[in-house]
């Protein structure tokens, strides 16, 4: 009787961010929850109308609740924790999206050198947003 030998499939970048793809779903919705509790334990749920409650929980920025009743806002939500919670929220819901677009666009487009430079393009596109969102929620 001849050893079965199992192939160990290889890691590819369409496995890992297979894989990501389901694991930065998941975050989303945790890191929103979060959000949406955080606003509730603060005062949001007597204070705030729901479209300002819904911009505050998918982008915590103290700038989004500012008309609302809540008193000293800037102090309570500009903290650590929230500008991690922001930065993490857009570096899984932006690393996600463009995820998909690189996978619809490589199903569109084949070719040696087409894949590479839509890898590229969509790698530097993702660079300016993770860099913009970071100087946008620092800048507060």
């Amino acid at each position: 009787m001849q050893p079965v030998h199992s192939r160990r499939p290889r890691v590819t970048l369409d496995m890992v961010m297979w894989v990501f793809t389901r694991v930065s779903g998941a975050a989303i919705v945790v890191i929103a929850l979060i959000g949406f509790f955080g606003a509730m334990l603060m005062g949001a749920r007597t204070q705030m109308d729901l479209p300002t409650l819904m911009r505050w929980t998918f982008f915590p920025n103290p700038n989004h609740v500012v008309n609302s009743n809540i008193p000293d806002v800037a102090i309570g939500w500009s903290g650590p924790f929230w500008q991690t919670l922001q930065i993490l929220i857009v570096l899984f819901g932006a690393t996600h999206g463009l995820n998909g677009l690189r996978a619809v666009l490589e199903d569109h487009f084949r070719g040696p050198r087409i894949l590479p430079a839509i890898r590229a393009v969509l790698f530097v596109v993702w660079l300016l947003v993770m860099a913009i969102a970071v100087a946008v929620v620092l800048a507060d």
